[in-house]
């Protein structure tokens, strides 16, 4: 592999180093890559025109006096002073005079005489030695004399971070690679470089390794190729019986606690496997904990196992576990995967407890396939309750119809049925888009329950179904009906909270979006089939901080949903729980990116949240709409690749769009609406950017989204139209966070030509981090101050302008493109010019701004006569953001 982030930060080192000194030692665990730093650092000395020879020791050969350099040197003779004297002269031979960089491999295998000799060029000052030695192995005193003694400068070549195999796959791949993949495979691998390449190799001919939307993605579902088992067992080394029952016992049940180890298998070969470092032992707050010492150990074993033996194991681990005075959630399902594929019978009890403990996690697929065991087990209501869950969670739409007619036909009291409703209402509602359904569900469920604790059930239902549709009053209602009920169930306030919280941020109540969530939070945490919630109720609290302008609590919440979803899914590593495969599911990552991004792109960071959106479309792959979120991530999408000035991707994400609008989801009819009006704004469409700017204004109103409504307003703002500065006042009055005055602010001073209280409107942008208008409002101010002849402060208010612009990763926006190209064109000169310069026709642009070819032809005349030229190439050179 080339372009290893890690191996040319240790060259440029080794090669500085070389300077001051005779040589380096360069010392490394199996597999990190120190033989191929030694050899690029040759390399790179043969192009600078040095002499080089290599020179690799090996077990084999270490019983020969100079069985290392035999290929070099062509007599040896008796003398050993001789002997050295000539081994010197050969190597120096091909300098002619000069110097030579002499590569030792392995240099922990040399014989004692080869050992004398590289003493011998380590002295010479014509000679650089470049020498490799395995750490964890014996090294003979003559060897680390080499650095111990001055002679050699020693650097440690560490195994790979997780960001350097990310980066290192990127170059190997050609394109960006998912973060999940990337530490999937980076804690797989554990930094060894040789195994990297093996497994990148195994994958990439499987298809396992491939491109999804232009973002490379690993499915996770390891194979092991013959090439990748070879390293890994001689890596092992030879396994004796006892041993490899240690070895087989954790490769299906890591890690173990050290006792029930011992009473598996055997104290001596335990204690034998940690000496041949085989095996890890931590000690935590439960004792002592034993593990594989690198995953691949049992994936490869795993891979050997026969099938009667892997059963067998896994029963004794099961019941091993099974009688552990403190077994954790972790155990049980250990216990239950184990048990699945075991010589024991199944217990319902176990395996549905197990299937709930799964989808905590967010392993859904393991959720599902334990959950069926235990229904088959006859774990009932609860079994196929899980599995209905698991099932929506991997958008299998059309299996989860099927499951929820056994699960009501399951169901036997008044909780059941109302917990079977409300699977069926997300079913309806989020899932396969068909609300009207959801909610006559809902009415049915109602007019047959019995008493108000089950009604208040459904109305917390009622609340998120009531905020999607775009009803942000009537949820609110329904929600504080719901949460007033002390003894509301966990899974009900969790489903309350969403919706207030999603009706809070639209109707503009951002100061009560942090207890709304906590409590949310709170009852999620109480039940470990409701862990998926925290991410809509993060994101819906993000869109409500964004949209009132607390940018920077937006971005917090949203990388602390991060974060707590990444320890809940992936816990402190990737390891393996029994012969499952790692804890991981890219649908989960897939949903926080999309909270990240959205927080990412309101402060402007352009490029960072459309990486994240990258992502996020590829763990999205096969996941229908993601109860809702596909549209919300295409919705972002969409507007950063049209601020980054990607026209024809922001067109292509957005004809996707449109095919994926969310029936549930009218609430974001508006960005929506701005989502169109930023591609056609950024086209040069501004008339009609406007026109959909203030649609998107006129639809928020008519349903008391006034969250929405500022938004969309200020987006004409920002668009040129100064038009609203009276709503905006009067919505600043009514709604929380600084966004709505600071867009009062901005329309005022707009409409009164005012390039003063432009500027400072664009330092109350930046100030609460929308750092997107404050680059406009400035761009704005420009254009009046050069307007009334103003140049200095024009050229101030445009240079900050263009910074602003800058660390929005180089946005494009109308206002920039004015400011930085002042024309003296109209309005709508400017218009039919920029729309020309993007390729349309005369007969085009007409369509698009709704008048006559003849009118276009008009307008083209006119600016052509103004910039002294008709050639349309020209216009659009001049017309053009630098």
């Amino acid at each position: 592999m080339t372009g290893r982030v890690e191996e040319l930060r240790s060259i440029d080192q080794a090669t500085r180093l070389l300077g001051g000194s005779k040589g380096v030692v360069l010392a490394g665990t199996s597999g990190v890559g120190k033989t191929r730093l030694a050899q690029e650092t040759l390399a790179r000395a043969a192009e600078q025109g040095i002499a080089t020879r290599w020179v690799v020791a090996t077990a084999s050969a270490r019983g020969l006096p100079l069985g290392a350099f035999a290929g070099l040197l062509a007599t040896v003779g008796d003398d050993p002073a001789q002997v050295l004297r000539f081994g010197v002269d050969s190597l120096l031979a091909p300098a002619a005079g000069g110097r030579v960089m002499v590569g030792v491999d392995d240099a922990h295998l040399l014989d004692e005489l080869s050992v004398l000799l590289v003493h011998q060029l380590a002295l010479h000052n014509a000679v650089t030695l470049v020498v490799t030695v395995r750490t964890g192995e014996p090294v003979p005193d003559a060897v680390s004399a080499l650095w111990k003694d001055g002679y050699l400068t020693r650097l440690d070549v560490r195994p790979l971070s997780e960001p350097d195999t990310g980066a290192l796959l990127t170059a190997v791949l050609g394109g960006p690679v998912d973060s999940g993949s990337v530490a999937r495979i980076a804690a797989l691998t554990r930094g060894n470089a040789l195994f990297l390449r093996h497994l990148v190799t195994g994958e990439l001919e499987a298809g396992r390794l491939r491109t999804v939307g232009g973002v490379w993605w690993w499915s996770g579902n390891l194979a092991i190729t013959p090439g990748l088992a070879e390293l890994v067992e001689a890596r092992m080394g030879r396994l004796s019986e006892r041993v490899r029952d240690v070895v087989d016992v954790l490769a299906l049940g890591e890690p173990l606690d050290a006792g029930l180890l011992t009473e598996i298998t055997d104290a001596a070969a335990v204690e034998e496997a940690e000496v041949r470092g085989l095996v890890g032992v931590d000690r935590d707050d439960r004792g002592l904990r034993i593990r594989l010492a690198h995953p691949l150990y049992g994936e490869v074993r795993r891979a050997g196992m026969g099938t009667l033996r892997g059963r067998r194991l896994r029963g004794r681990i099961a019941t091993a576990l099974a009688g552990s005075a403190a077994a954790s959630a972790d155990d049980v399902l250990r216990r239950a995967v184990l048990s699945l594929d075991s010589d024991l019978e199944p217990d319902p009890a176990l395996l549905t407890a197990a299937a709930g403990y799964a989808v905590q996690l967010s392993d859904l697929p393991l959720a599902e396939r334990i959950g069926r065991a235990a229904v088959a087990a006859g774990g009932g209501f609860q079994a196929q309750m899980t599995v209905v869950g698991a099932l929506s969670g991997l958008s299998l739409y059309t299996e989860v119809e099927t499951e929820l007619a056994a699960l009501t036909a399951l169901a036997r009291t008044d909780t059941e049925r109302v917990r079977a409703t409300v699977a069926q209402a997300h079913h309806l509602m989020w899932l396969v888009g068909r609300p009207a359904e959801a909610a006559a569900a809902l009415d049915t469920a109602e007019a047959r329950v019995c008493g108000d604790d089950a009604r208040r059930q459904l109305i917390a239902v009622r609340a998120y179904l009531e905020a999607g549709m775009g009803q942000p009053a009537r949820a609110a209602q329904a929600a504080a009906t719901a949460l007033a009920w002390p003894g509301l169930p966990a899974e009900s306030v969790t489903l309350a909270s969403c919706g207030l919280v999603a009706a809070l941020a639209a109707l503009g109540r951002a100061d009560e979006l942090g207890p709304a969530a906590a409590g949310g939070r709170t009852a999620a945490a109480r039940s470990p089939e409701l862990a998926f919630l925290r991410v809509p109720l993060a994101g819906w609290q993000v869109h409500g901080l964004r949209l009132a302008g607390y940018l920077d609590e937006a971005l917090d919440v949203a990388r602390e949903c991060q974060g707590t979803t990444r320890d809940a899914v992936f816990g402190d590593d990737f390891t393996s729980i029994g012969d499952r495969p790692a804890r991981s599911f890219s649908w989960v990552s897939a949903l926080t990116n999309v909270v990240v991004a959205e927080a990412e792109l309101a402060r402007g960071r352009v490029t960072a949240a459309l990486r994240l959106l990258r992502e996020a479309r590829v763990g999205l792959e096969g996941a229908g709409n993601a109860g809702g979120f596909l549209y919300f991530c295409l919705l972002t999408t969409t507007r950063g690749l049209a601020l980054s000035g990607d026209l024809v991707a922001a067109r292509r994400s957005l004809a996707e769009l449109e095919t994926q609008q969310h029936p549930a989801m009218l609430v974001l009819h508006p960005e929506l609406l701005l989502t169109r009006a930023w591609v056609a704004a950024v086209e040069g469409a501004v008339s009609e950017a406007l026109a959909l700017a203030h649609e998107a204004a006129e639809v928020a109103a008519s349903r008391g989204q006034l969250a929405h409504e500022v938004l969309a307003l200020h987006a004409a703002v920002c668009l040129g139209d100064g038009s609203a500065a009276d709503r905006l006042a009067d919505l600043a009055t009514r709604v929380d966070g600084p966004r709505a005055s600071a867009a009062a602010a901005q329309a005022a001073a707009l409409a009164a030509e005012d390039g003063d209280a432009l500027l400072a409107s664009s330092a109350q942008l930046e100030e609460f981090g929308d750092l997107l208008a404050a680059a406009d409002s400035a761009a704005q101010a420009a254009v009046v101050y050069l307007r009334r002849d103003h140049t200095t402060q024009s050229k101030a208010a445009a240079v900050r302008a263009h910074r602003l612009a800058q660390a929005c990763d180089g946005v494009r926006t109308p206002a920039l493109a004015v400011a930085a190209r002042p024309l003296s064109l109209t309005s709508r000169e400017r218009e039919v010019v920029t729309l020309a310069a993007h390729g349309l026709s005369n007969r085009e642009i007409a369509d698009r701004l709704v008048v006559s070819v003849r009118t276009v032809e008009g307008h083209l005349y006119r600016a052509g006569a103004k910039l002294g030229t008709s050639n349309r190439a020209q216009l659009a050179t001049l017309i053009q953001y630098p």
